[in-house]
């Protein structure tokens, strides 16, 4: 008989539209092969049916619990009063709180897993089972960068939300017998004593991803990203306003899920700006270049290890590449100034050699480092083995 884990979500797990949905995803779908996964989901928008006939596929028993707005605001009203951070508070109602409270007692359940600080107000106090955080990234750092480069008009905020995010990343701690993240760098951001114990649990890459598509390279330049959030935000403009402004002959296409106005608004002759793709891997293959001009934010970014399996060169900053641990000049192209950018690009547009060398290299230390499959047989021994 399966042991019965309980993992929860501050948001449904599909569509892959964003990197803790992803994450999840991969994770529930190969650790079903051990366990009996119970999904607990908060959600502030409907589920649409398929999404849902989709984690059934995995899933012993699924609980969504609907995060009310009107709770949303008044929470968030009240938690300036309060050392939480607002995106704990956001996505915590204690009607749900009772109901989860409710399902642990039924479920007598042999593990559970918390996804995100966002959902550890739900799990925390239950002591009948081992339990897991996955802080996936230090979110406080995340916001200290925002903090650095953001608006003068937003910096309280930022600077509030990240000291929270610190303070609670670190007492949160001790509520779990295990801590996860993504990257070593992102360990060294969580403020407690016994940091060293976090295990560093990447995220992976599909099998699909390395399949070769025959696709045109209907453009130079491609970015993809979530494109409601600030980093890729930040990416987009960047392309548009340093890359494209300097190279106008070149085809830039800006893909990805929520588009901002002000990306929209960028979309003209030879700057391409689309929503959200089905198949992300259609936009890769139409580019020649992956270029993610990533100045703020934290983690892994999946959308590095899906550029870098489809065979398509990328270019991105050194602080993105902490995470990812590619070899400069050899897997990938490290640039951060408006100058190194031009002259990366201008380079592997025009050296052929440089160019096969760096998307087979890039292919095959993704293979080696990044499969899905054997992060989650680890993550599962980890589990079952506490």
């Amino acid at each position: 008989m399966s042991k019965k884990l309980i993992y929860v979500t501050s948001r449904f797990p599909f569509p892959l539209t964003k990197g803790d949905k992803l994450r999840a995803y991969y994770q529930i779908r190969d650790l079903s092969r051990n366990f009996d996964i119970y999904l607990f989901c908060t959600s502030d928008e409907d589920v649409p049916e398929e999404a849902l006939d989709e984690l059934k596929k995995f899933c012993r028993d699924i609980h969504i619990f609907r995060l009310k707005k009107w709770k949303i605001y008044i929470a968030l009203l009240l938690n300036i009063f309060s050392s939480k951070p607002f995106q704990v508070a956001y996505f915590f109602q204690k009607s749900i709180h009772r109901k989860i409270q409710l399902l642990l007692e039924e479920i007598r359940p042999d593990h559970i897993f918390s996804q995100l600080i966002r959902t550890s107000e739900y799990v925390k106090n239950y002591h009948n089972c081992p339990k897991t955080i996955d802080y996936m990234d230090a979110l406080s750092k995340g916001m200290e960068r925002r903090y650095d480069s953001g608006k003068q008009l937003y910096k309280f905020l930022f600077l509030s939300e990240s000291r929270r995010l610190k303070n609670y990343e670190r007492t949160i701690f001790d509520y779990f017998e295990h801590q996860l993240i993504i990257t070593n760098q992102d360990k060294n951001y969580i403020f407690h004593p016994d940091y060293k114990k976090i295990q560093v649990v990447p995220n992976g890459i599909s099998a699909s991803f390395f399949e070769t598509l025959s696709i045109p390279k209907t453009h130079d330049l491609v970015f993809v990203g979530n494109l409601g959030y600030a980093p890729n935000i930040q990416a987009a403009e960047y392309l548009y306003y340093k890359i494209h402004r300097a190279f106008p002959e070149l085809k830039i296409r800006v893909s990805g899920a929520n588009p901002a106005k002000q990306i929209l608004k960028l979309d003209e002759n030879n700057f391409m700006v689309t929503g959200f793709v089905e198949d992300i891997r259609t936009v890769y293959s139409s580019g020649k270049l992956f270029v993610a001009p990533m100045f703020i934010g934290t983690g892994l970014q999946n959308k590095l290890l899906e550029a870098m399996a489809q065979g398509i060169p990328c270019i991105t900053t050194q602080l993105v590449n902490n995470a990812l641990g590619a070899k400069a000049n050899e897997e990938i192209i490290i640039a951060d100034s408006e100058a190194e950018f031009r002259s990366s690009i201008q380079r592997l547009l025009s050296d052929d050699a440089l160019y096969l060398q760096i998307r087979e290299n890039a292919k095959a230390f993704i293979r080696k480092n990044y499969s899905w499959e054997s992060i989650n047989r680890s993550l599962a021994e980890l589990i079952e083995n506490h």
